[in-house]
């Protein structure tokens, strides 16, 4: 079985509207949430052996601090040009063309593509993942290369303002 957990790049600053989106930071409260996310996927414990992200800077702030709480080493992230605004069959290629040995990925990058992913995932409809937010599914094969969607089933899905229950 392989597990990837998709996660929406945390909110971006539009502060600086001369910026071009690619060069969008994360504002002040997705410095906040994206670390608040790499809390609960490390409570979760099962975390990621490989973190791939889209290059745009809000996306690879999201992959850094979400690394620096689960103990992943930064130098590891691996920048994934195809994820910037990806559609979901170009992430399922970048997905499929993943020559690793891990059995969790991660994968950072944006809407509309990873929402409209989920929802070729299985029986999972999904109308938004919000920024910040994780869905992470399992699907069977040994290699990534054999990877089906459709035969994804749901592990969580998880994100900034989903009550916590407890």
């Amino acid at each position: 079985m392989k597990r990837l957990t998709l996660m929406r790049h945390a909110k971006s600053s539009w502060e600086n509207e001369s910026l071009d989106d690619f060069d969008r930071p994360l504002n002040p409260r997705g410095e906040r949430t994206a670390p608040q996310m790499g809390k609960r996927l490390l409570a979760l414990g099962d975390l990621p052996e490989l973190i791939v992200t889209s290059p745009a800077a809000r996306a690879i702030g999201t992959a850094r601090l979400v690394a620096e709480v689960i103990g992943y080493s930064q130098d590891h992230i691996l920048e994934a040009h195809g994820l910037y605004h990806a559609s979901p069959a170009t992430i399922v290629d970048i997905v499929r063309s993943l020559e690793t040995a891990a059995r969790h990925v991660m994968l950072v990058g944006h809407n509309p593509g990873f929402t409209e992913l989920a929802n070729t995932f299985g029986e999972i409809r999904i109308d938004n993942i919000p920024t910040a937010g994780m869905l992470c599914v399992e699907m069977p094969g040994e290699l990534w290369a054999e990877i089906e969607p459709d035969e994804a089933e749901a592990v969580y899905f998880d994100y900034p303002k989903k009550p916590r229950s407890g």
